[in-house]
């Protein structure tokens, strides 16, 4: 009987995970289709493996499927629409010495580029 109930309680737990906050992952005024064209244009899928962006299917840098959903930006920076966009115009600022290059990013590039980033789940 208490394994039942115990089973029950896991069921009913997983079925009542709470989606995370939109509100953290969204990019005010961010255009979403103008971002993943930029990220294409950026030729960010030369090291990155992004969905949806035609080419990208870089393996020097992490993949990108589902970046919405991660905590940090380069296991360092706590990701949320500002830092992201900090981080797309001047990494080295964030995390010196890391490996993803300046790419000149402008910032509206940068709004749109981390708005749809972010929509990533």
């Amino acid at each position: 009987m208490r394994l039942a109930l115990f089973l029950l309680a896991l069921i009913l737990a997983d079925c009542t995970q709470v989606a995370p906050d939109a509100r953290f992952a969204r990019v005010d005024g961010a255009d979403l289709a103008r971002g993943e064209r930029l990220l294409s244009q950026y030729q960010c899928g030369s090291c990155h493996r992004i969905p949806e962006v035609p080419a990208a299917v870089g393996r020097t840098g992490p993949p990108l499927a589902g970046f919405g959903m991660r905590g940090y930006i380069a296991g360092e920076v706590p990701n949320g629409p500002q830092p992201l966009q900090r981080w797309l115009q001047d990494p080295q600022s964030l995390v010196p010495g890391t490996t993803m290059p300046d790419m000149g990013v402008s910032p509206m590039d940068a709004r749109d580029m981390a708005g749809y980033l972010l929509s990533l789940r």
